[in-house]
């Protein structure tokens, strides 16, 4: 009997065990699972809406931002190409006032030998001179037209301050005051840039 008793205890000791052992394993099974396993929720509608409107102002910010950058680029070209252009047009200008002197003397020349070679003086020499000097004073001109400059012709015209220079006052003998009655000295124009002044008499009322 004692052997019997000692065996059924041996053997309710390893159930024990055994359902102790089992419920261990069945619990580890059934445990809480691995929280990196869990799947994560995607982005809720308003977040998306929300991102997406983000992304739509970063555009259209982009796309100002490229669009000045294209006006500014653009100015700049227009700019350089006409300090280019003006560089070539009036590169010579300084060169053209100092021929125009040169323009004023031969004229002035021409003038003196037309009055020396009027009919009444029969030397044939001073005619020659005369007609040679206005063949050289047509063509300077027309060499100054073909490069631009252009002797302006103000007498009867409106006083304009950047074109002309007052020197003196003439009574307006059937003119209108405050038109050019006369002119000291030619002024010229470079392709329309007034190079230098007339100088000219403006017409005013006569004081009685």
């Amino acid at each position: 009997l004692p052997f019997f008793v000692s065996s059924l205890y041996f053997r309710g000791s390893h159930c024990v065990f055994s359902t102790a052992a089992q419920q261990r394993s069945t619990g580890d099974e059934c445990g809480p699972e691995d929280p990196r396993d869990e799947p994560k929720h995607p982005l809720s509608d308003c977040a998306l809406e929300h991102k997406a409107i983000k992304l739509e102002e970063q555009v259209r910010d982009l796309t100002e931002r490229y669009r000045k950058a294209l006006a500014d680029s653009e100015n700049v070209r227009r700019r350089t190409q006409k300090f280019v252009e003006d560089a070539k047009l009036f590169g010579i200008q300084s060169f053209c006032r100092d021929l125009v002197e040169v323009a004023d003397i031969l004229e002035k020349t021409a003038e003196s030998a037309a009055e020396e070679a009027e009919p009444s003086n029969p030397n044939p020499t001073l005619k020659k001179i005369y007609e040679g000097l206005s063949l050289i004073e047509a063509k300077l001109q027309s060499v100054f037209a073909k490069h631009g400059l252009q002797k302006m012709n103000p007498v009867g015209g409106k006083y304009d301050p950047y074109d002309h220079e007052i020197v003196c006052h003439v009574p307006a003998e059937g003119m209108q005051p405050g038109t050019i009655a006369l002119v000291t000295q030619d002024g010229y124009k470079l392709h329309g840039r007034t190079i230098r002044h007339a100088l000219v008499g403006v017409a005013v009322e006569s004081q009685e």
